[in-house]
């Protein structure tokens, strides 16, 4: 199919990754369609370890032209910092490879100072940003009065910044926090309009086109489907579209492009979220510490762009079955298989509970999970080391039989299976 769409199916940090590097192999164009630097994205590869942000991870492919969205907001520090770091690892950004929409919005330093102010000022009420200015980008965005890649092509960019700048400033004032220099902050973007000019074009004329003549676009989402504005678990989300049908807003395509979309769901063995908000399966104790590990290794489950540790627990049917209905997802890849080797019993949800009433769909979404029990099945572990299996047949009958509980609960094959960080340590069914 020649648009293929992978969106995470639970509250992100589902190794979305590695599985658009599986399926980056044979795509001519990679895509992101929303949110910025507030996601990420590792990928392994023998003993290199690439952890993007906002450039699309199949850019690890040579054949691949990577493409960056209107839907998304982009800091250009960021965004030259992690070229720079690409380039020293030898992995071609050049105006060839990487293709960087018009109508895609610039994070600037006041969107970042105004995230930390007004979440400091939430005090024991914060939703948890990562502090990268997404909300407030997204703000100027749907009021009208952001900047856009495109800006950086004219003329008077300067004053443009600078007035940015100062109108922030008047925001900053009010909330108490030191304002910011606006004549040295429009020099440094003058510096990064340079360096990003070249970059900059109608992508989703050039998507079009590719899906027109036959090839391959491979759309990636940052974040997952529970933090979508619309369908997450509001107030506790991002501020951008991160379910599939953001793919054609995100990078201007129409109805047509999603014909014969292909959308694979990637969720994690277990449920892990960062920040606040509710969270039904959560675990804590020896379990959570099982489940995350320490974070001495690249893997453990401590936030790609925060550090932050995750919150942990047991797998939830619910917000899957809900997760697959949202995306219209075909197929599932399940990560971090390999980390539930060794328990004696594993639990999952298959329901939920409020006072006598037993619940498998919720009645209005995700609009408040805090009422609600988890209703949980114990199904066998297994103790054999997974990590160097390769075939579905290889796998031990008890991980099998978790596997077929998942798509059974979610309606939908799994069709990857992976048992390990690196590239190849992946099973495909």
């Amino acid at each position: 199919m020649p648009l293929q769409v992978i969106v995470g199916a639970q509250w992100g940090d589902e190794g979305k990754g590695r599985i658009v590097d599986w399926f980056a192999a044979d795509a001519d164009y990679t895509a992101r369609f929303n949110g910025g630097d507030n996601a990420g994205h590792t990928v392994t590869v023998g003993n290199k370890i690439f952890k993007l942000h906002l450039i699309p991870s199949g850019i690890i492919h040579d054949q691949t032209i990577a493409v960056m969205g209107n839907g998304m907001v982009i800091n250009p520090k960021t965004l030259l910092e992690e070229m720079d770091s690409l380039s020293r690892a030898d992995i071609s950004v050049t105006p060839e490879r990487l293709h960087i929409s018009h109508a895609a919005h610039l994070i600037t330093p006041a969107h970042l100072a105004l995230d930390r102010a007004m979440e400091i000022a939430r005090a024991a009420g914060n939703i948890g940003t990562t502090g990268r200015g997404i909300g407030p980008a997204y703000t100027d965005k749907a009021s009208r009065r952001g900047l856009r890649m495109a800006d950086l092509l004219s003329n008077d960019f300067t004053d443009r910044i600078r007035d940015h700048i100062i109108e922030g400033n008047r925001t900053l004032h009010i909330l108490g926090v030191p304002e910011l220099d606006a004549t040295k902050i429009s020099d440094e973007y003058q510096e990064f309009a340079a360096r990003l000019k070249p970059f900059i074009t109608d992508t989703s004329c050039e998507l079009h086109s590719a899906l027109r003549t036959g090839k391959t676009v491979l759309a990636e989402s940052a974040q997952g489907t529970l933090l979508d504005v619309d369908h997450g678990t509001y107030p506790f989300v991002t501020s951008s579209t991160t379910t599939a049908p953001g793919v054609l807003t995100g990078l201007g395509l129409g109805l047509d492009a999603a014909r014969e979309a292909r959308v694979i769901g990637v969720v994690k063995a277990f449920q892990t979220r960062v920040g606040s908000g509710p969270f039904p399966t959560e675990l804590d104790g020896e379990m959570a510490l099982r489940l995350r590990g320490t974070g001495e290794q690249p893997w453990d489950e401590y936030g790609t762009t925060t550090g932050r540790p995750r919150r942990v627990g047991w797998l939830d049917g619910v917000l899957l079955r809900y997760a697959v209905r949202i995306n219209g997802i075909s197929e599932l890849a399940v990560t971090k298989l390999d980390i539930l080797c060794g328990l004696e019993k594993i639990q999952i949800c298959t329901a939920y509970r409020r006072g006598q009433e037993e619940l498998t769909d919720l009645p209005f979404g995700l609009m408040d999970l805090s009422s609600y029990e988890p209703v949980n099945v114990i199904v066998p572990g297994w103790h054999e080391k997974i990590s160097d299996m390769r075939t579905w047949e290889e796998l031990p009958t008890a991980a099998q039989g978790y596997l077929d509980k998942l798509a059974t609960m979610a309606g939908v094959p799994v069709r990857l299976v992976s048992v390990g960080s690196e590239r190849k340590q992946l099973i495909s069914r």
